[in-house]
């Protein structure tokens, strides 16, 4: 038999597990959340003839902007990366999509293409995402991406244009729904600037 006091701890054991386990169920679950990074593309408006094949290539990411976690510049000038806010893809990848759907939707190309098509472009278009982040202490979204545009010219290329494009946009709170909506407008910007690039160096009307 055991003794007294033996048989108190292990009759007292499972309701110190117990209250444990409440403890711990009492301990708030903040899920991750996985955003899109996709402005919405503007109404189609370009009419009458296009220009040639538009090759998009894959978008280079800039430091700091190949993991997914949203970007926060901090009083100090420190970057803090976001655990439970996150995109949904990285941010190159996504800003690649985007740049396509965006020259597809202006209508002024007769085709945009991304890399791995049959096609034969008559432009090549080339970019790095350099900055996409929120900066709470001045209340905007900065974002800046580096654009080459090219022709093929025999086996190589002749330089159209390079640029580097900036973006802010006002930044009203900072929740992650705010940083989010922040960041896509200045990325909009930057894709409207972008679009507008590519076609004045486009080459005739086909």
């Amino acid at each position: 038999m055991p003794h007294p006091s033996r048989r108190f701890l292990l009759l007292a054991t499972p309701l110190l597990l117990t209250g444990c386990g409440t403890v711990l169920d009492r301990e708030k679950y903040q899920p991750r959340s996985d955003w899109p990074l996709a402005p919405p593309k503007p109404r189609r408006t370009a009419i009458g003839p296009r220009a040639g094949v538009v090759l998009v290539r894959s978008v280079l990411a800039g430091p700091g902007l190949a993991d997914r976690g949203l970007l926060t510049l901090e009083p100090d000038g420190s970057l803090h990366r976001g655990y439970y806010n996150r995109w949904a893809v990285p941010p190159a990848q996504a800003v690649t999509a985007d740049l396509i759907a965006w020259l597809q939707a202006s209508g002024r190309f007769a085709a945009v293409i991304g890399e791995g098509s049959s096609l034969s472009p008559d432009i090549l278009v080339e970019a790095t995402l350099e900055t996409l982040l929120a900066d709470p202490s001045s209340h905007q979204a900065r974002a800046a991406m580096t654009l080459v545009v090219a022709k093929p010219h025999g086996l190589g290329e002749i330089p159209l244009i390079q640029k580097r494009l900036r973006a802010v946009a006002p930044l009203s709170g900072g929740t992650a729904p705010d940083l989010v909506r922040a960041q896509r407008e200045a990325l909009a910007q930057l894709l409207r600037e972008a679009v507008a690039l590519i076609t004045s160096v486009a080459p005739g009307k086909a």
